[in-house]
């Protein structure tokens, strides 16, 4: 039986969410300079690319509405296949210009597709 599509979207939002927490109050350098931020949100755009996969397959009617899920998940596969080849500056661009957008995406899919049936 497929998941939820709202589920992999919470997925998302939580993962988005951790990621802001995580940056809060840094600038570029101060990210580059915490191997532990930059571990934490690889982590989680590990999983906001893989549950945007998962939605791809499982709602693409949903999926579609998502700006750019193909490079999300192409990313998300960089991150986890091409470890030594990820560009910090690349990852904090991502994180100051992309996530909110998707984020917001993400909020207004979930506000609009409302809550699990009982």
């Amino acid at each position: 039986m497929p998941r939820d599509p709202r589920a992999f979207l919470w997925d998302v939002q939580q993962a988005g969410q951790a990621i802001a927490e995580f940056t809060a109050g840094l600038d570029a350098s101060g990210y580059r300079a915490s191997p532990l931020i930059r571990s934490a949100v690889e982590r989680q755009f590990e999983v906001i690319g893989e549950a945007l996969n998962r939605l791809s397959k499982d709602a693409p009617d949903i999926a579609d509405r998502v700006p750019d899920l193909r490079r999300i998940v192409s990313f998300r596969n960089i991150l986890t296949h091409g470890y030594a080849v990820v560009d910090d500056g690349r990852v904090w661009e991502i994180v100051t210009s992309m996530l909110p957008t998707l984020r917001a995406t993400v909020a207004a899919l979930l506000s609009e597709l409302g809550p699990p049936d009982a």
